[in-house]
Order: structure tokens, then sequence, then C-alpha cells
């Protein structure tokens, strides 16, 4: 491997021929075995072709060892490589970064390696905060601190504090912010001294510069800053130069003091333009628009904002698109609405943009998670599985057997109470016949006067003056004759209307369901002052209707017309029963009485037994009333 990868050779060479050099030792590796040897060249390939820009090659180098160390379940380069494969796609695909560190986490904390657990948290709170999710970022960075408490990297504990201001500034909460920012530069005191660390100091002197200007302390920034505006630093980091320029230059211009403004910001301009940073030319391209706003030269105002919003369009950045629009639509008043327009236009698109990205993440850690447990499961012993399928079929035998029982148990209650209704309605029907019985007799009694005190006397009549004029012949007695035999006719007349009487059926039969409420409802009749009316179709079979229905009914109905007789001070009161579909019975009264308010008047024990009688058989209870308009009420069962 060694011979392979020089990393002294390669620190030499010119940045077109390292990449010569790296793609040459890739030619080599293809034929080379899967061993940890090959795997670990693989993700030192990927790392110098990160260093160089290229990210493609890198990613399909990361890949590769993806693959290999997958192929041989080799933990740690499985996580290292999904960490470069998330580095890779960080500033292109996003989600698909954020799977990848997710993936590398998971491992790293499955193997204890725990300072590479916050290192995967916190690069994944970082494409959160450029994605704009602050929140899910700001939970990120805590659990990665979290992990480092007791840790001694002091330069990721300095990102993570880092990271937490920006988070925090974001939110507008600059308290808390600069706390974390001053943390950060507590970890710079730890570490050893090198230009890396120096370049910290400078970042972390920004940033809390930034916070300065937000609450409007511009004095402290400007004093922090200009210490920080020296040779060294624009000779050994010019990008790191001109944005402590443009900012000194920006909180200059902010307090009002514009001396050397101009040139200070143009000067960074020219920096940034020429290492080629297009995000930092965006910056301070804004930064020089407001500049000449405030120097009322509207002309240069606007195309350096217009500039800067075409170049916010092109990387992307849709916050300071929305920060060029609105300036625009400040100074620009011949396009004034177009600029507004776009700028709601815009922000709409952010926000639902945002929404979109959190839960973008968090499906991602949902899938990831599901896949894992998938993973999991597929990989057990075969004795859990029997354990646990053992666990689960009890488990589903103790529910059977408890859902056999409430079952047997609601069924046992159901019998017991159509056993009790049958019993009520035996007992209501004993009574009636009863009653019918009596009134048969009674039927019968003037029937048998009716045959006694007319049809008998009158047949004896006509006999005896029939047979007395039998012996005669005469055309006086033949005429008198002729009266008699019309006599006849006539009781041959009454006896058939007795006959068709007695054919015609009684009031109490037929259907004896329909005999006992209609019975319920006649008998009201003599001691209410309330016409009662009784409607049903004739065609109604109670035959086919359970008992425990029927008693329901007639209880339903016995207590609403009690109600109405003490309470409505109605005239008329109707009584409906109907069949809809074939299985809905559907009972409904109405009275035209005084009514009563349902909303101010609580529930009586009568229309709570109603109610209940219809709960108690999944029905439908319903009560309408209004002062003075009657009241209503319906009932429906499904049988």
């Amino acid at each position: 491997m060694s011979i392979l990868f020089d990393k002294i050779h390669i620190n030499e060479l010119s940045e077109s021929k390292k990449e010569y050099y790296l793609d040459s030792i890739v030619v080599l590796l293809k034929n080379r075995k899967n061993d940890s040897g090959t795997r670990n060249l693989y993700l030192d390939i990927a790392s110098e072709y990160y260093y160089l820009n290229n990210l493609k090659k890198s990613l399909r180098s990361s890949f590769k060892a993806l693959n290999l160390s997958t192929q041989v379940n080799d933990s740690i380069r499985m996580a290292k490589a999904s960490y470069f494969v998330g580095d890779c796609y960080e500033n292109s695909k996003k989600d698909s970064a954020y799977f990848y560190y997710l993936k590398a986490e998971k491992i790293y904390y499955a193997v204890n390696d725990y300072d590479n657990v916050a290192r995967m948290l916190f690069s994944k709170a970082r494409v959160l905060f450029y994605d704009g999710n602050y929140i899910e970022c700001e939970i990120e960075v805590s659990k990665a601190l979290q992990y480092l408490k007791e840790s001694g990297n002091h330069k990721l504990l300095y990102s993570c504090y880092t990271l937490m201001g920006n988070c925090l500034e974001k939110s507008l909460n600059y308290n808390e912010a600069l706390r974390y920012h001053n943390l950060a530069l507590t970890e710079i005191k730890k570490m050893q001294i090198t230009d890396d660390v120096n370049n910290y100091n400078v970042i972390s002197i920004i940033n809390i510069c930034n916070l300065y200007d937000l609450q409007g302390q511009y004095s402290k920034s400007i004093k922090e800053l200009q210490g920080l505006v020296t040779d060294d630093l624009k000779k050994k980091w010019p990008k790191l130069y001109a944005n402590v320029l443009s900012n000194l230059a920006y909180s200059k211009m902010r307090n009002g003091d514009y001396k050397n403004v101009e040139s200070m910001f143009l000067e960074s301009l020219k920096i940034v333009e020429s290492i080629g940073v297009e995000s930092d030319v965006l910056y301070k391209k804004i930064y020089i628009g407001e500049y000449y706003l405030t120097q009322k030269d509207t002309l240069k105002s606007i195309e350096n904002l217009k500039e800067a919003n075409q170049l916010a369009n092109k990387i992307k950045n849709f916050n300071e698109v929305l920060t060029s629009l609105k300036l625009l639509s400040k100074l620009d008043k011949k396009n004034r609405l177009f600029y507004t327009n776009k700028y709601i236009k815009v922000s709409d698109s952010i926000n639902v943009s945002q929404k979109n990205t959190h839960n973008k993440y968090a499906r991602i850690e949902y899938e990831t998670s599901r896949i894992e447990d998938e993973n999991k499961v597929l990989t057990k012993k075969n004795f859990y599985i029997l354990i646990i399928s053992f666990g689960l079929i009890l488990l589903l035998v103790i529910i059977f057997v408890l859902r056999y029982l409430e079952y047997k148990n609601k069924e046992l209650q159901f019998v017991k109470k159509q056993q009790k209704a049958n019993e009520e309605i035996y007992q209501l029907l004993t009574e009636q016949h009863e009653k019918i019985d009596v009134a048969k007799e009674s039927e019968k009694a003037r029937i048998a006067k009716e045959l006694h005190d007319g049809v008998m006397n009158k047949i004896y009549g006509v006999r005896m003056n029939l047979g007395f004029f039998n012996s005669k012949t005469d055309a006086a007695i033949i005429e008198k004759r002729k009266v008699y035999i019309y006599e006849l006719q006539n009781i041959e007349n009454e006896i058939r209307t007795i006959s068709h009487d007695l054919s015609r059926g009684s009031f109490f039969e037929g259907n004896d369901f329909n005999v006992l409420l209609l019975s319920l409802i006649e008998n009201l009749r003599d001691i209410s002052g309330t016409q009662f009316k009784y409607i049903n179709e004739e065609t109604f079979d109670w035959s086919t209707i359970q008992n425990i229905y029927k008693i329901n009914l007639y209880r339903i109905i016995q207590e609403a017309i009690l109600n109405i007789n003490k309470y409505a001070n109605a005239e008329n009161c109707e009584v409906r029963i109907q069949l809809e579909d074939h299985n809905l019975l559907k009972l409904i009264i109405t009275d035209d009485g005084k009514g009563f308010d349902i909303k101010s008047k609580k529930n009586g024990i009568g229309l709570s037994n109603m109610k209940e009688r219809a709960n108690s058989l999944k029905g439908q209870f319903n009560i309408e009333s209004k002062i003075g308009e009657g009241t209503k009420i319906e009932v429906t069962f499904n049988f």
C-alpha cells in the first residue's frame, strides 16, 4: 500500500499531476483483492480527490470503498465510506448527504465510537442549517454536544459551538448565540497554536461582530474587527481578509461613519471575485448596494442589487434573493410592483420548501430506522424468533379467548333482555286478550239478544200468520200473504246484516302488537284533552320484529304520550310507525303543544329513559322542540 500511495510524493505534485497520479492508482486497484489495504487505499484516494474539489471522482471512490466494506461487513470502513459519500453530496444533494451521515452515525454508535457519532450529528446539523431548518439543526448539535461532554476533541467542539451560535442567531436568540460563540473561543484557547487555529479565532470574532451589528452595537463590532485587518491575514488568507474588511465596512456604514467605506467594500469584492467564491461575491454586492442606498446613489445601488439578485438565483441562495428583492422594491420605483410580487412569490416558495424539507429529513430518519429494524429481524437467531412467535400466538389466543368471553357475555345479556322483553310482551298481550275475551262475550250477548228479541219474535209472528192464511184463498188473503212473505225477506236481510257484523271482525282481531299499540293510544281519548292519532303501514308485519324492539317501542311511546299529557298542553298528537329499506324501523311522535328550549332545559327522567332504551339497541334518538312550536321525537332502529 505504501508503494502505491506515497502521501509525501502526492503533496509535492501540482493539482493536475496529483489527479493523474490518483487516477493511475484507481486503475491498479481494480485487480487487487478485497482486503483492508485495498479498502483503505480507496478511502485515501477519495479524500485526496475531495481536497482537489473533484467531487465526482471522490464520490466514485467512496462508493467503491463502501461496497467492498459491505461485502465483508467491515463496520469501521463502512462508516467512514458513508461519511465520505455524505461529504461529496453535501452541496449538491442534501437529502442524500443526510442519509449517508445518518447511516455512518448508526454504525459508529454500534461500535461505540462516540466522537465520530458526534461528528456525524454535527454533519447532519450542518446540512439542516444550510437547508434553513434551524430548529432541527439545533437539536442535532445538542445531541452532538452531549456525546462530546467528556471529549478532548476541541476542534469538533469548536465547530459544534459555532454552528449552535449560528442557529440561535437565525432564531433571533442573540444572547444565547453570543454565549455559544464565546464558548467556541474558549475551545480555541485549548488548541495548539497553528494557522488553522488563528483562522478559527478570526471566524469566531466575525460571528460575534455579526451579533453586535444585529443588536445595533456597531462600535463594539468596529473595535473588534479593526484589530483583524492585517497584511499577514491578507497575504495568507485573502478570502478571510476580504470578509473581515467587508464586515468592518458594513459596521462603519451602519454606525454612520462613511470614511473609506466604499474603497473597503470594493477591495473586498475584488479579492473574492479573483478567488471565484460566488457566495462571498453575492454578500459583497448586497453590502455595496446598501452602501450606495445610504449615499442616495440610486442608480449604482440598483445596479449592484440586480447583479446580487441574479447571482443569488444562480447559486440558489434564496434568503439573499429575498434580501435583494426587498431592497430593489424600495429603490426601483418604476418596477416596484414587479419586485414586490416576485418577493412574495419567492417567500411563499421558501416557506413551502422549508416545510417539505422538514418532512423530507424526518422521512429519511424514519425510513432508515425502518430498514434497520427489518434487517435486525432478518438477522435474529431462530430461537428468539420462536420465542417471539410463541409469545404472539399466546397473546392472540388470550385476546381471542377474552373477546369470545366478552361476546358470550354480551350474547347472554342480550338473551336476558330478550327474555325479559318476551315476558313483558306476553303479560301485555295476556292483559289485552282478557280485554278481547270480555269484549267478545259482550258481543255474543248482544248478538244473542238481537236474535232472541228481534229475529226470533218476528219469525214466530210470521209463521203464525202464514199458518192462519194458508186455509184461505180469497184475493185479500193472498195480498196479506205477500206482505208476510216480504216481511220474511226483511228478516233474511236482518240475519244477513248480523252475519256480516260477525264476519267483519272486531276491533281486536288481527295483529296483536298493533292492537296493543292502538289500544294504548285509544284509551287516552277518554282521559286526555289531546286528540291522539295512530298511523302505521297496513302491510307491516310485526311478527318479523323481535320482542326486545317491540317492548322498547311500546315503552318509549307510553313515556312520550305521558309527557305530552303532563306538560305539552297539545291539541293534537300523531304517532307514526314506518318501515324503511326493509330493515329500518322508524317511530315519529309529533305534537302541537307549547314545546320547550332543548338547550336550556335539562333532560328529565322520562327523556333519559327513552334515550337509554334507544341506545341499548344501538338505535338513534333525536328530539326537536321550540317554544310555541311543539315537539318532535324520532327514534330509529336497525334490525
